[in-house]
Protein backbone atom coordinates (compact mmCIF):
# COMPACT_ATOMS: atom_id res chain seq x y z
CA UNK A 1 0.00 0.00 0.00
CA UNK A 2 1.25 3.42 -0.89
CA UNK A 3 0.76 6.50 1.35
CA UNK A 4 -1.95 9.07 0.37
CA UNK A 5 -2.27 12.54 1.48
CA UNK A 6 -5.34 14.35 1.94
CA UNK A 7 -5.21 17.73 2.93
CA UNK A 8 -8.99 18.41 3.32
CA UNK A 9 -9.08 22.02 4.72
CA UNK A 10 -5.77 23.21 4.61
CA UNK A 11 -6.21 25.60 1.98
CA UNK A 12 -7.98 28.75 2.99
CA UNK A 13 -11.66 28.89 1.50
CA UNK A 14 -12.74 31.61 -0.81
CA UNK A 15 -16.13 33.14 -1.28
CA UNK A 16 -15.89 32.55 -5.39
CA UNK A 17 -16.76 28.52 -4.78
CA UNK A 18 -19.12 26.52 -3.05
CA UNK A 19 -18.18 23.52 -0.58
CA UNK A 20 -19.86 20.24 0.22
CA UNK A 21 -18.94 16.82 1.25
CA UNK A 22 -20.25 13.62 0.93
CA UNK A 23 -19.20 9.89 1.04
CA UNK A 24 -19.25 6.61 -1.26
CA UNK A 25 -21.34 4.83 1.27
CA UNK A 26 -20.61 0.54 1.23
CA UNK A 27 -21.56 -2.62 2.58
CA UNK A 28 -20.90 -6.11 2.14
CA UNK A 29 -24.12 -8.52 0.69
CA UNK A 30 -23.42 -12.03 0.74
CA UNK A 31 -19.57 -12.05 0.36
CA UNK A 32 -20.56 -9.12 -2.26
CA UNK A 33 -19.30 -4.87 -2.12
CA UNK A 34 -22.40 -2.81 -3.19
CA UNK A 35 -22.37 1.35 -2.88
CA UNK A 36 -25.13 3.40 -1.94
CA UNK A 37 -26.81 5.75 -5.10
CA UNK A 38 -29.30 7.97 -4.21
CA UNK A 39 -31.89 8.73 -7.12
CA UNK A 40 -32.80 12.38 -6.53
CA UNK A 41 -36.60 13.81 -7.58
CA UNK A 42 -36.06 17.01 -9.03
CA UNK A 43 -33.10 16.65 -10.83
CA UNK A 44 -33.83 12.79 -12.14
CA UNK A 45 -30.24 11.88 -11.79
CA UNK A 46 -28.44 9.28 -10.11
CA UNK A 47 -25.71 10.23 -7.84
CA UNK A 48 -23.90 10.02 -4.68
CA UNK A 49 -25.36 11.49 -1.43
CA UNK A 50 -23.38 14.49 -1.01
CA UNK A 51 -24.89 18.24 0.41
CA UNK A 52 -23.16 21.50 1.15
CA UNK A 53 -21.67 22.73 3.80
CA UNK A 54 -23.71 24.40 7.03
CA UNK A 55 -22.49 27.62 8.99
CA UNK A 56 -19.91 26.96 11.34
CA UNK A 57 -19.46 23.01 9.59
CA UNK A 58 -16.46 21.72 8.96
CA UNK A 59 -16.18 19.20 5.95
CA UNK A 60 -15.83 16.02 7.77
CA UNK A 61 -19.07 17.05 9.90
CA UNK A 62 -21.17 18.05 6.82
CA UNK A 63 -20.29 14.09 5.00
CA UNK A 64 -22.11 12.34 8.10
CA UNK A 65 -24.65 14.87 8.41
CA UNK A 66 -25.75 14.66 5.01
CA UNK A 67 -25.90 11.11 4.36
CA UNK A 68 -28.01 10.55 7.27
CA UNK A 69 -30.06 13.34 5.83
CA UNK A 70 -30.05 11.78 2.42
CA UNK A 71 -30.05 8.30 3.22
CA UNK A 72 -31.47 7.57 6.76
CA UNK A 73 -27.93 5.82 7.35
CA UNK A 74 -25.56 7.06 9.97
CA UNK A 75 -22.21 6.61 9.25
CA UNK A 76 -18.29 7.07 10.52
CA UNK A 77 -15.87 8.35 8.05
CA UNK A 78 -13.27 6.21 6.79
CA UNK A 79 -10.32 7.30 3.62
CA UNK A 80 -10.50 9.88 1.83
CA UNK A 81 -11.45 9.25 -1.74
CA UNK A 82 -11.07 12.37 -3.59
CA UNK A 83 -12.19 15.87 -4.19
CA UNK A 84 -14.57 16.69 -7.63
CA UNK A 85 -15.05 20.90 -8.58
CA UNK A 86 -17.26 21.52 -11.27
CA UNK A 87 -18.71 24.70 -12.46
CA UNK A 88 -22.18 26.00 -11.17
CA UNK A 89 -25.01 28.09 -13.24
CA UNK A 90 -24.04 30.87 -10.85
CA UNK A 91 -20.41 30.19 -12.68
CA UNK A 92 -18.91 29.32 -9.02
CA UNK A 93 -17.25 26.54 -8.96
CA UNK A 94 -18.40 24.05 -6.34
CA UNK A 95 -16.21 21.85 -4.79
CA UNK A 96 -17.03 18.41 -3.08
CA UNK A 97 -15.06 16.43 -0.64
CA UNK A 98 -15.63 12.46 -0.55
CA UNK A 99 -14.78 9.84 1.86
CA UNK A 100 -15.70 6.12 2.02
CA UNK A 101 -17.87 5.15 5.04
CA UNK A 102 -19.71 1.73 5.74
CA UNK A 103 -22.82 1.12 6.41
CA UNK A 104 -23.18 -1.35 9.45
CA UNK A 105 -25.85 -3.42 9.74
CA UNK A 106 -27.03 -1.79 13.04
CA UNK A 107 -27.25 1.46 10.82
CA UNK A 108 -29.21 0.26 8.13
CA UNK A 109 -31.33 -1.84 10.21
CA UNK A 110 -32.10 2.27 11.96
CA UNK A 111 -32.55 3.84 8.81
CA UNK A 112 -35.25 6.41 8.86
CA UNK A 113 -35.51 6.59 4.71
CA UNK A 114 -38.77 7.17 2.89
CA UNK A 115 -38.90 8.65 -0.88
CA UNK A 116 -39.09 12.68 -0.25
CA UNK A 117 -39.48 15.61 -2.20
CA UNK A 118 -35.57 15.57 -2.69
CA UNK A 119 -34.62 11.68 -2.35
CA UNK A 120 -37.16 9.51 -4.36
CA UNK A 121 -35.15 6.44 -3.96
CA UNK A 122 -32.10 5.43 -2.92
CA UNK A 123 -30.10 1.81 -4.52
CA UNK A 124 -27.50 -0.75 -3.29
CA UNK A 125 -25.72 -1.55 -6.90
CA UNK A 126 -22.11 -3.17 -7.70
CA UNK A 127 -19.57 -1.02 -8.60
CA UNK A 128 -20.04 -2.57 -12.17
CA UNK A 129 -23.16 -1.09 -11.82
CA UNK A 130 -22.80 1.81 -10.06
CA UNK A 131 -20.75 2.96 -13.05
CA UNK A 132 -23.73 2.41 -15.42
CA UNK A 133 -25.95 4.05 -12.63
CA UNK A 134 -23.99 7.19 -12.02
CA UNK A 135 -25.33 10.68 -14.02
CA UNK A 136 -22.10 11.97 -13.78
CA UNK A 137 -18.36 12.39 -15.11
CA UNK A 138 -17.31 13.49 -11.45
CA UNK A 139 -18.94 10.78 -9.85
CA UNK A 140 -17.28 7.77 -12.12
CA UNK A 141 -13.78 10.11 -10.97
CA UNK A 142 -14.74 9.44 -7.19
CA UNK A 143 -15.95 5.68 -7.84
CA UNK A 144 -12.68 5.07 -9.52
CA UNK A 145 -10.70 6.16 -6.71
CA UNK A 146 -13.09 4.40 -4.30
CA UNK A 147 -12.48 1.38 -6.47
CA UNK A 148 -8.75 1.34 -5.72
CA UNK A 149 -8.69 1.26 -2.87
CA UNK A 150 -10.82 -1.77 -3.07
CA UNK A 151 -7.91 -3.64 -5.37
CA UNK A 152 -5.27 -2.56 -2.95
CA UNK A 153 -7.60 -4.09 0.11
CA UNK A 154 -7.48 -0.55 1.77
CA UNK A 155 -10.98 -0.32 1.99
CA UNK A 156 -11.78 -1.13 5.74
CA UNK A 157 -9.86 1.08 8.15
CA UNK A 158 -9.84 2.93 11.59
CA UNK A 159 -8.30 5.93 12.48
CA UNK A 160 -5.98 7.41 14.80
CA UNK A 161 -6.05 11.60 14.84
CA UNK A 162 -3.33 13.33 16.16
CA UNK A 163 -5.24 16.60 18.14
CA UNK A 164 -3.03 20.19 19.13
CA UNK A 165 -4.96 21.50 21.79
CA UNK A 166 -6.84 24.55 21.44
CA UNK A 167 -5.66 27.83 21.81
CA UNK A 168 -4.44 28.54 25.38
CA UNK A 169 -4.08 31.31 27.58
CA UNK A 170 -0.61 33.31 26.97
CA UNK A 171 2.43 32.64 29.32
CA UNK A 172 2.37 36.32 30.02
CA UNK A 173 -1.03 36.08 30.80
CA UNK A 174 -0.75 33.18 33.30
CA UNK A 175 1.00 32.73 36.65
CA UNK A 176 1.40 29.47 37.15
CA UNK A 177 2.69 26.42 35.96
CA UNK A 178 2.82 25.75 32.38
CA UNK A 179 0.80 22.74 33.32
CA UNK A 180 -1.91 24.47 34.63
CA UNK A 181 -2.51 26.91 31.50
CA UNK A 182 -6.04 26.46 30.37
CA UNK A 183 -7.81 27.45 27.37
CA UNK A 184 -8.48 30.93 26.51
CA UNK A 185 -11.83 31.78 25.39
CA UNK A 186 -11.10 31.38 22.16
CA UNK A 187 -9.84 27.74 22.58
CA UNK A 188 -12.89 27.03 24.53
CA UNK A 189 -14.71 27.71 21.41
CA UNK A 190 -12.21 25.98 19.24
CA UNK A 191 -12.64 22.91 21.58
CA UNK A 192 -16.83 22.58 20.73
CA UNK A 193 -16.53 23.47 17.42
CA UNK A 194 -14.01 19.74 16.74
CA UNK A 195 -16.63 18.22 18.58
CA UNK A 196 -18.43 16.88 15.17
CA UNK A 197 -16.08 16.54 12.94
CA UNK A 198 -13.95 14.39 15.38
CA UNK A 199 -17.16 12.22 15.68
CA UNK A 200 -17.36 11.90 12.16
CA UNK A 201 -14.32 9.86 12.03
CA UNK A 202 -16.25 7.08 15.04
CA UNK A 203 -14.19 8.23 17.67
CA UNK A 204 -14.41 6.20 20.47
CA UNK A 205 -11.20 6.33 22.53
CA UNK A 206 -9.41 9.77 23.97
CA UNK A 207 -5.77 9.77 25.04
CA UNK A 208 -4.86 13.30 26.20
CA UNK A 209 -1.93 14.91 27.91
CA UNK A 210 -2.65 15.47 31.34
CA UNK A 211 -2.01 19.41 30.69
CA UNK A 212 -4.75 21.72 31.72
CA UNK A 213 -5.29 22.58 28.28
CA UNK A 214 -5.21 19.40 26.51
CA UNK A 215 -8.11 18.15 29.00
CA UNK A 216 -10.05 20.94 28.37
CA UNK A 217 -9.33 20.79 24.76
CA UNK A 218 -11.06 17.51 25.29
CA UNK A 219 -13.88 18.21 27.88
CA UNK A 220 -16.37 18.75 25.30
CA UNK A 221 -15.87 15.56 22.61
CA UNK A 222 -15.43 13.49 26.20
CA UNK A 223 -18.73 14.47 27.59
CA UNK A 224 -21.04 14.16 24.12
CA UNK A 225 -19.39 10.83 23.89
CA UNK A 226 -19.96 10.16 27.27
CA UNK A 227 -16.44 9.03 28.07
CA UNK A 228 -13.05 9.70 30.41
CA UNK A 229 -10.46 11.03 28.75
CA UNK A 230 -7.15 9.26 29.42
CA UNK A 231 -4.80 11.38 31.23
CA UNK A 232 -1.35 10.43 30.63
CA UNK A 233 2.21 12.37 30.88
CA UNK A 234 3.38 10.47 28.66
CA UNK A 235 2.21 12.48 25.54
CA UNK A 236 2.79 15.84 27.82
CA UNK A 237 5.22 18.90 26.71
CA UNK A 238 6.83 18.96 30.03
CA UNK A 239 8.06 14.79 29.70
CA UNK A 240 9.01 15.79 25.83
CA UNK A 241 11.26 18.24 26.86
CA UNK A 242 12.58 16.22 29.93
CA UNK A 243 13.26 13.15 28.06
CA UNK A 244 10.42 11.37 30.29
CA UNK A 245 7.72 10.68 27.62
CA UNK A 246 7.02 7.71 25.97
CA UNK A 247 5.03 8.13 23.01
CA UNK A 248 5.62 4.54 21.51
CA UNK A 249 3.85 3.17 24.28
CA UNK A 250 1.06 5.13 24.00
CA UNK A 251 1.05 4.86 20.03
CA UNK A 252 1.74 1.14 20.37
CA UNK A 253 -1.40 0.60 21.97
CA UNK A 254 -3.57 2.14 20.35
CA UNK A 255 -2.47 0.74 16.72
CA UNK A 256 -2.95 -2.47 18.57
CA UNK A 257 -5.90 -1.88 19.61
CA UNK A 258 -7.47 -0.98 16.05
CA UNK A 259 -10.21 1.26 17.36
CA UNK A 260 -10.66 4.43 16.49
CA UNK A 261 -8.82 7.22 18.57
CA UNK A 262 -7.87 10.82 19.19
CA UNK A 263 -4.51 11.74 21.05
CA UNK A 264 -4.61 15.36 22.13
CA UNK A 265 -1.03 16.73 22.90
CA UNK A 266 1.35 19.30 22.12
CA UNK A 267 2.91 21.62 18.80
CA UNK A 268 6.40 19.99 19.75
CA UNK A 269 5.60 16.62 20.81
CA UNK A 270 2.73 15.77 17.36
CA UNK A 271 5.80 15.37 14.92
CA UNK A 272 7.13 12.21 17.80
CA UNK A 273 3.76 10.93 17.77
CA UNK A 274 3.05 11.12 13.92
CA UNK A 275 6.55 9.17 13.59
CA UNK A 276 6.04 6.31 16.18
CA UNK A 277 2.71 5.73 14.10
CA UNK A 278 4.77 5.90 10.57
CA UNK A 279 6.84 3.19 12.64
CA UNK A 280 4.73 1.18 14.59
CA UNK A 281 2.96 0.34 10.87
CA UNK A 282 5.85 -0.03 8.87
CA UNK A 283 5.64 3.27 6.96
CA UNK A 284 8.50 4.44 5.05
CA UNK A 285 8.68 8.47 7.04
CA UNK A 286 8.91 11.33 4.56
CA UNK A 287 7.98 15.28 4.39
CA UNK A 288 4.47 14.03 4.61
CA UNK A 289 4.70 13.73 8.27
CA UNK A 290 6.36 17.27 8.98
CA UNK A 291 2.93 18.42 6.92
CA UNK A 292 0.25 16.25 9.31
CA UNK A 293 2.37 17.64 12.43
CA UNK A 294 2.32 21.55 11.70
CA UNK A 295 -0.32 22.37 13.14
CA UNK A 296 -2.43 24.99 14.66
CA UNK A 297 -4.14 24.83 17.41
CA UNK A 298 -7.31 22.54 17.77
CA UNK A 299 -6.30 21.39 14.56
CA UNK A 300 -5.83 17.46 13.90
CA UNK A 301 -4.74 15.31 11.37
CA UNK A 302 -6.70 11.63 10.54
CA UNK A 303 -4.05 8.78 10.00
CA UNK A 304 -6.07 5.83 8.56
CA UNK A 305 -4.69 2.72 9.50
CA UNK A 306 -5.68 -0.87 7.36
CA UNK A 307 -8.68 -2.58 10.07
CA UNK A 308 -6.63 -5.95 9.03
CA UNK A 309 -3.55 -5.30 8.96
CA UNK A 310 -2.42 -2.11 10.31
CA UNK A 311 1.07 -3.10 9.74
CA UNK A 312 0.95 -2.89 6.10
CA UNK A 313 1.61 1.17 6.49
CA UNK A 314 -0.52 4.03 6.82
CA UNK A 315 -3.08 4.51 3.80
CA UNK A 316 -3.68 7.96 3.81
CA UNK A 317 -3.71 11.57 6.08
CA UNK A 318 -5.61 14.35 5.81
CA UNK A 319 -5.60 17.18 7.93
CA UNK A 320 -8.41 19.90 9.31
CA UNK A 321 -8.19 23.21 10.76
CA UNK A 322 -11.46 24.99 12.96
CA UNK A 323 -12.87 28.04 11.21
CA UNK A 324 -12.96 29.20 14.80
Amino acid sequence: MTVGQTFAERSKWTDKAVYAAGAVVWRIVDGKLRILLIHRTKYRDVTLPKGKVDPGEMLAETAVREVQEETGIRVSLGVPVGVSRYNLASMKQKVVHYWAAEATDDAIRASTFVPNREIAAIEWASVKKARERLSYPVDHEILDFFARLVEDGALRTFPLIVLRHAKALSRSEWDGTDAERPLADRGRRQAKSIVGPLRAFGVRKIVTSDAVRCVETVKPLAKALDRKAVRTELISQDAWEDGSSDLRSVVGRRVRSGKPAVLCSHGPVLPGLLSEIALATATIQGSYLSSAADLEPAAFSVVHLSATNPGSGIISIETHIPKV
